[in-house]
């Protein structure tokens, strides 16, 4: 047993563009404040069928990204069941191993996790994601003579083993008082991808 994810990113944070997070600089405002949500396209964790779920973090990372510390709160979409959902913080929380679980050793505390309305749309290109009615962002790609422009083989990646697509967010919104934030901004950092996470 184990898992098998196959989704959609979105990612937003209030770097600049890009977000040096992604080739191991600090930040470049010292710190780094994002949201970072996967979409399941197709999804089996132990038997659970989690295909059409979203699960989500809003992050507050104090330095470079490499030396972990993050403060998150995670978001599990309402309309994950009970089974649904523990399947999901199984993964999320790292305790099945795998690609998610070397991403979320860098997490130092997880503030909260809370139920959420979780919208995540992709339509020719561009994202949204919205978290309940205080966090939300609009996200494209920038495009390249031959399509997208990526990243890939970053010493980070929230998509590991897979390309990067690098965008703009033209509106990103976040209050969050677990994390002390408080954001709205236009024209930032935004990063969305495709995964494949097996373990």
């Amino acid at each position: 047993m184990g898992y098998k994810l196959e989704g959609k990113l979105l990612e937003v944070c209030d770097c600049n563009i890009l977000c040096p997070c992604w080739v191991g600089e600090d930040p470049d405002g010292e710190t780094c404040n994002t949201i970072i949500a996967w979409h399941m396209e197709k999804g089996d964790i132990n038997g659970v069928d989690v295909s059409g779920l979203t699960i989500a973090v809003t992050a507050h990372i104090p330095g470079n990204i490499m030396e972990g510390n993050w403060r998150v709160v995670m978001y599990v979409d309402g309309n994950a069941s009970k089974v649904q959902e523990e399947a999901l913080l199984q993964v999320y929380t790292g305790e099945l191993g795998g690609p998610v679980a070397d991403l979320v050793q860098l997490v130092g505390e997880v503030v909260a996790v809370e139920r959420a309305n979780i919208e995540f749309s992709v339509h020719d290109g561009k994202g949204t994601i919205r978290i309940g009615s205080d966090i939300s962002a609009e996200l494209q790609p920038f495009e390249g003579p031959t399509g997208k422009s990526t990243l890939s083989d970053t010493v980070f990646s929230t998509v590991p083993g897979a390309p990067a697509y690098v965008g703009k967010a033209s509106d990103y919104k976040m209050k969050q008082p677990l994390l002390g934030l408080d954001i709205d901004m236009q024209g930032h950092n935004a990063i969305q991808g495709q995964f494949l996470f097996e373990a």
